[in-house]
């Protein structure tokens, strides 16, 4: 990914937090409360006042597009580059920041609450994006026969990590709905899977930067 695509979507990003931030104060403040609290939708009546509400989740779902859109023209490039280099992707740790976005998850609970809205928990799932601060620090590193090795190691291990954080989910829904809901259930089902993806994509970086060094530090310890 190119510095110019991954600066211009954090800034993307802290901009339309800022603009919700901003529509939810100027409706508690000026507009009675009207799309930030719970209210019934059939009978809502659209008024002028109610534009900047609509407007930042117009904003908010065109930059969840954007970001599927950038995120699967990531991975089409990667795929090609390794074919013809045979060494990791090039990228700068900073990228890691994306993380951040998994903060977005929380807005869940607002839009649940006034719009019957799930979509936003899938947000959570960014956290796994802290992993690309150590790919990038692995940035260029020759896929040998060693690296395959500790790749395959750090994806078993992540892997069983996650398998057993689902598991234990499925038990705990196989008790039934939760807090006698099934629209609770669907929610927890939803934030336990967006963050065992998360899970699995950090600690799948994690683990193979560990090894990794590990290795070379064993290298230099027997020269």
């Amino acid at each position: 990914m190119k510095k110019f695509n991954w600066k211009v979507t954090i800034v993307l990003g802290v901009i339309v937090v800022l603009l919700m931030a901003g529509a939810g104060w100027y409706s508690i403040a000026c507009n009675d409360w009207r799309l930030v609290a719970p209210m019934d939708f059939a009978a809502y009546e659209f008024t002028p006042r109610d534009l900047p509400m609509w407007g930042t989740l117009l904003l908010f779902n065109l930059y969840v597009i954007y970001l599927g859109a950038l995120l699967i023209w990531a991975i089409i490039a990667s795929r090609r580059r390794l074919v013809k280099t045979k060494t990791t992707r090039t990228l700068n740790p900073r990228l890691g920041l994306l993380g951040v976005f998994g903060f977005l998850g929380f807005a869940g609970f607002w839009t649940y609450t006034a719009f019957h809205q799930v979509y936003p928990f899938v947000f959570f799932l960014f956290f796994g994006f802290f992993g690309f601060f150590y790919e990038g620090r692995m940035s260029n590193t020759l896929m040998d026969e060693r690296y395959m090795e500790n790749k395959t190691r750090a994806e078993l291990a992540a892997h069983r990590v996650t398998m057993a954080a689902l598991f234990v989910t499925l038990l705990v829904v196989a008790r039934g709905a939760i807090l006698g809901s099934l629209e609770y259930t669907l929610i927890a089902v939803l934030i336990v899977l967006s963050l065992v993806v998360a899970l699995d994509l950090f600690l799948s970086e994690y683990l193979l930067y560990r090894y990794d060094r590990a290795d070379q530090e064993d290298d230099g310890g027997e020269g």
